[in-house]
């Protein structure tokens, strides 16, 4: 069992930084790849990032690349997504999940354990 909470997450001015953490619980935190999801309102969840067990493997959808970096830290538990260069349409519930498998496509059948979310909202 693994339990995910996001923090970081506010009111940030187009072209402002945030950065979101997620901590995880349970010892069994390096078997898992870790990911980021978001969704906007009246939108679907959407695959944001991802970094695999051993924090040398990297994905993201093209509308972040360039501007969003994740990294893990395995003694800690936790998980980071950097978000610079923010627009309006970053804006949506981001939530962080765990998955058993990694791939360089997740969908949201992918992760095996989600955490509650944390809002982020860009203005412009």
């Amino acid at each position: 069992q693994v339990q995910l909470v996001e923090s970081g997450g506010g009111l940030v001015q187009a072209g402002g930084s945030l950065r979101l953490s997620c901590a995880a619980s349970g010892r069994t935190f390096s078997r898992y790849a870790m990911g980021w999801f978001r969704q906007a309102p009246g939108k679907e969840r959407e695959f944001v990032a991802a970094v695999n067990w051993s924090n040398d493997r990297t994905t993201y959808v093209d509308s972040v690349k360039g501007r969003f970096t994740i990294s893990r830290d395995g003694v800690k538990n936790t998980v980071s997504l950097q978000m610079n260069s923010l627009t309006p349409e970053d804006t949506a519930v981001y939530y962080c999940a765990a998955s058993r498998g990694y791939t360089n496509s997740w969908s949201t059948n992918l992760p095996d354990y989600w955490g509650q979310g944390a809002q982020v909202t860009v203005s412009s």
